[in-house]
């Protein structure tokens, strides 16, 4: 005999628990079942600790900067340990707050355990059966490990383990040159590793422009990272001195030692043992779980959100879900994924901002577009001592809309939001040249550099 809610939701990320409190706000009943821990991704293995491990980093970068600013220090030393508590603290103190909220929620039953699909509107979870004529699917992803040679040979890394070290690595091999993998090797070279990025594509983050990419791989070569794209022959093997990772099989050293790697190469759903085919829920070829443009899965009456359904791999993209199903439930609004526009940031330090689309996206979608370049060396960045990146707007050059923006510096991460409004807005960039911005401030540029548009 099945235990009988209005709604189940199996994940409790960045979309499940806002939706709980939403339907039991609405009077229904809802079980939430969770199999490791509350907050999903962003709050143990994401965001949270590793922008806590991206604060500790900076700190020491900028103490050993503090003579460039008049102010004299002692010796300067980094207790892993400690760096590593304070992570944990600050990401314990998250997952006890979404905890205590659901466990407090009138109308709301929390289940710790592994949910299967046994039918199309009914789990179970540890021989425990649950119906429900609504189901929401929040499981989101874990780390990619392909099948490269010898990756079952050694010890690897993903960006879930290495959160683990209460010590600074000798020398710290990150392959993957993109997002995750770029943010761990600038952290823990401010922590004091050695650190090398292997990338098997012809440069870091393909997805940017390449002058973004370019920008963003001076600014880690220049903190002393070594940088080896091109990485055709990845391969590794044990070594005396930790694991031996295989590079090139054509020029520049063959291969490097390193006393740890960390493999960031990419991301898979959490859908593999759900049992969704049991209930007749579709997948694409990697696993991700169709949806339409409300979220709505293959089977009436199941949405799924956040990672797992290959619309967004972001914790606000997640949030997003939950708010487009919840609106169109709830509501009577009708909400979209397509309404959104794609804004994320790499956040190394100086971080990149990024919205909407790049020049190259643009063009290869048919824009006729102009384009604006500005330094960030704006009176903000100067007063800080950070000037490293850029500013570069995209503009249609047919209908003046902004198309997208990439802001490379100091507070990039927040000042793009000014576009990403003006974009939601309808806005162009002729309404952008007459805002008038605070000085001194990073954003104050945005204005003057689409005054620059080229042809």
């Amino acid at each position: 005999m099945s235990e009988t809610f209005d709604a189940i939701i199996i994940g409790a990320g960045q979309a499940g628990p806002p939706l709980a409190g939403r339907l039991t706000g609405a009077g229904l009943s809802v079980a939430v079942i969770e199999r490791h821990l509350i907050g999903g991704t962003c709050v143990n293995t994401g965001c949270i600790p590793t922008k806590t491990l991206v604060a500790s980093a900076r700190t020491a970068h900028v103490v050993r900067r503090a003579a460039d600013f008049g102010v004299t220090t002692g010796p300067i030393g980094v207790d892993m340990g400690a760096v590593k508590a304070r992570k944990d603290a600050v990401s314990g103190e998250s997952r006890s707050g979404v905890e205590s909220w659901l466990d407090g929620m009138v109308g709301c039953t929390v289940i710790r355990g592994h949910a299967r699909f046994v039918g199309p509107h009914e789990v179970e979870v540890d021989g425990r059966r649950l119906a429900a004529p609504r189901i929401f699917i929040n499981v989101g992803g874990r780390a990619l490990i392909p099948d490269m040679p010898g990756v079952k040979d050694v010890p690897v890394l993903t960006n879930t383990g290495i959160l683990g070290l209460d010590s600074v690595p000798e020398h710290l091999v990150v392959v993957g040159g993109s997002y995750i993998g770029l943010e761990f090797a600038q952290m823990y070279r401010r922590f004091g590793a050695r650190v090398i990025v292997v990338e098997k594509g012809p440069r870091l983050i393909a997805r940017e422009d390449e002058d973004v990419s370019a920008a963003v791989r001076e600014i880690l070569e220049d903190e002393g990272i070594a940088v080896r794209v091109g990485a055709e022959c990845i391969r590794f093997a044990p070594h005396a001195d930790g694991v031996a990772v295989g590079i090139s099989c054509e020029e520049g050293a063959p291969e490097v030692v390193g006393s740890h790697v960390l493999l960031a190469v990419g991301r898979r759903p959490n859908t593999d043992d759900l049992g969704l085919e049991v209930a007749g829920i579709e997948m694409d070829a990697r696993g991700y779980i169709r949806v339409d443009d409300q979220l709505r899965t293959s089977v009436d009456g199941v949405w799924a959100m956040g990672d797992c359904n290959g619309r967004g791999a972001f914790t606000h993209t997640a949030y997003n879900d939950f708010e487009i199903v919840a609106a169109n439930l709830l509501d009577g609004v009708d909400r979209k994924v397509t309404d959104r526009i794609d804004t994320y940031a790499l956040f190394i330090d100086p971080p990149l901002g990024r919205v909407g689309m790049g020049e190259a996206q643009a063009r290869e979608k048919g824009h006729r577009v102009r384009v604006a370049n500005g330094p960030s060396r704006v009176g903000r960045a100067r007063e800080k001592g950070e000037t490293a990146g850029f500013m570069k707007m995209v503009v249609d050059a047919d209908t003046d809309a902004v198309l997208g923006a990439a802001i490379l510096g100091v507070g990039g991460d927040e000042a793009v939001h000014a576009v990403l409004d003006l974009m939601h807005m309808g806005g162009t960039a002729a309404d952008m040249r007459r805002v008038m911005h605070i000085h001194p401030t990073v954003a104050e540029l945005i204005p003057t550099v689409m005054g620059e548009l080229g042809g």
